[in-house]
């Protein structure tokens, strides 16, 4: 076991505090940080991510992170081949790779793996993303419960990203994207030849993470989100159905500046929706096998404690990380 590489997955819902404590783990330790976010991929999207500062960056690079432009779309199945990439390069390196973040259906994938479906294609997302234009996602949701039962009750009928999929799939294949499920699927641990930790900061009491997602919404909004989200607005490239787009804070102030309802109204709809998310976050995070810890430094502890001892008194008399 001593010579089997491990790699750490540091979950937790939104403003739960990953970041500081993959930070902190990185100025303590040999890691390199890996990003486990849908929405950090995207070039132009700073603010309303809460992507950490260039600076930051600087100093610990994330993999991950400003990847694609917000006009492209990523897939769970390139996610999980970049991070594959990345958790192998760690290694080669001599490195303890740490993935941080909170896109739960990525830690999923990466940790048990994923089958073999048809990649992405752009025509039938179109034409399905129009329908949904017309309908709403409801709507497509009954379409698919109607070809596939067994998807649909397994998504949000308001989950419009997994909607497009699995009917996409259907579309592409003739078979349902529950007959997909797990056929091929071949975890990290036969992939990449790790141990694999999981760490999942939950907070103790729920109206402590409300609080700290209604004091970074200020944060975002004081350092200018809504400027940030009219510049990418005024792209002629870029559209409200876009993945990249639908993302929470990005999706409601779009509506907001092409008019459907006021400032306070926006602040209230961002507010609720990270709410829903950190919701469907923990509910996720509460079935999972990870060790739940209540705060940032408890995880910093125990990831520290599945670190190589080499790797953390080797970075100390270097005085500073990579």
């Amino acid at each position: 076991m001593a010579s089997t590489p491990t790699v750490i997955l540091l979950m937790g819902p939104t403003a739960s505090g990953k970041t500081e404590a993959a930070l902190r783990i990185a100025e303590t330790a040999a890691v390199d940080l890996v990003s486990v976010d849908s929405a950090m991929v995207y070039r132009r999207m700073d603010i309303g991510t809460a992507k950490p500062s260039a600076a930051v960056l600087a100093r610990h690079p994330h993999a991950l992170v400003d990847i694609l432009d917000p006009a492209e779309t990523y897939s769970v199945a390139r996610f999980v081949a970049d991070a594959d990439a990345a958790v192998r390069a760690a290694v080669a390196s001599g490195r303890t790779p740490i993935l941080v973040g909170g896109t739960m259906l990525y830690f999923r994938a990466f940790r048990d793996g994923i089958d073999r479906l048809p990649p992405a294609r752009a025509d039938v997302r179109h034409a399905i993303a129009e329908r949904a234009s017309a309908h709403g996602w409801p709507a497509l949701h009954r379409e698919l419960a109607e070809r596939d039962p067994r998807a649909a009750a397994a998504i949000d009928a308001n989950n419009g990203r997994r909607i497009q999929r699995a009917l996409e799939v259907y579309e592409l294949t003739g078979r349902s994207i529950a007959a997909h499920w797990r056929v091929d699927a071949i975890p990290a641990t036969e992939r990449l030849g790790c141990r694999v930790i999981e760490i999942a900061i939950v907070p103790g009491e729920r109206a402590i993470l409300h609080e700290r997602i209604a004091r970074r919404l200020d944060a975002m909004l004081e350092r200018g989100l809504v400027d940030e989200v009219r510049m990418l607005h005024a792209d002629a490239a870029l559209n409200a159905d876009l993945p990249s787009m639908r993302a929470v804070g990005y999706r409601q102030v779009w509506r907001y500046l092409d008019g459907h309802y006021d400032w306070a109204e926006m602040e209230r709809r961002v507010a609720a929706a990270t709410r829903q998310v950190a919701k469907r976050q923990l509910t996720w995070l509460r079935k999972c096998r990870a060790s739940v810890v209540g705060d940032a430094q408890t995880a910093v502890t125990q990831a520290l404690q599945n670190i190589p001892r080499q790797r953390i008194v080797a970075l100390r008399h270097r005085g500073a990380a990579r």
